[in-house]
């Protein structure tokens, strides 16, 4: 089971999802987007919170107040980090978590330890959780499915953008090639570089 949330505090609102447990959390680690940003009390157990950004959007474009209720829904879904103060939650995008064989289940670590960010909550807030919790959702999703219609989609834009490129190099080269025979054809139409019978030296209506 997945639980999805919706964060409006701006427009267009977010999505937010986390899996029930950890062996749905072991699936999201795996079948995750791209284009997805992971949660995580630092240091203590908890949920795992996944942000979905929008079409276009980097870490750096989602507005603060996205990431601090974020931090709060993993604060809130964490055993011992719901009952603590000043705690720190890290996040990073999907593409740099990193699962070997030898972590346990639900257990992940990182390829750039510097890609990943951190931000503090210092306490809980219940007007943000209990707002979240009623925009909440369960659903049963085919993660794998999910994923792979994503990269399908992925693939078909991919295509239709590098059609698109060629089309307008295509234009591109068809005016150039225009431009260059007018050029041309300009050239050869200048009085000096046109000739006559006279030029030619024969200035006689005589025909043999």
């Amino acid at each position: 089971m997945v639980f999805y949330f919706t964060c409006d505090v701006v427009s267009p609102a977010y999505m937010m999802y986390m899996g029930l447990d950890k062996n749905e959390n072991e699936e999201l680690i795996k079948w995750g987007f791209p284009e997805d940003v992971w949660f995580h009390v630092d240091k203590v157990s908890s949920a795992h919170v996944y942000l979905r950004l929008h079409p276009g959007e980097t870490l750096d474009d989602v507005p603060q107040i996205v990431i601090d209720e974020c931090a709060q829904l993993v604060k809130a879904n964490s055993i011992s980090g719901n009952k603590m103060n000043n705690v720190d939650v890290v996040y990073t995008m999907w593409d740099n978590l990193k699962k070997t064989g030898g972590m346990d289940v639900g257990q992940v670590g990182f390829n750039k330890s510097r890609e990943v960010r951190k931000v503090k909550v210092e306490k809980r807030i219940n007007e943000i959780v209990n707002r979240l919790n009623k925009t909440k959702e369960e659903k049963f999703p085919d993660l794998r499915a999910l994923r792979e219609d994503r990269d399908r989609q992925e693939r078909e834009d991919q295509k239709h953008q590098l059609q698109e490129q060629k089309k307008k190099e295509k234009e591109e080269m068809d005016r150039k090639e225009q431009e260059k025979s007018l050029r041309s054809y300009s050239s050869l139409m200048k009085e000096e570089n046109m000739t006559s019978n006279k030029d030619a030296g024969n200035d006689s209506d005589d025909f043999m």
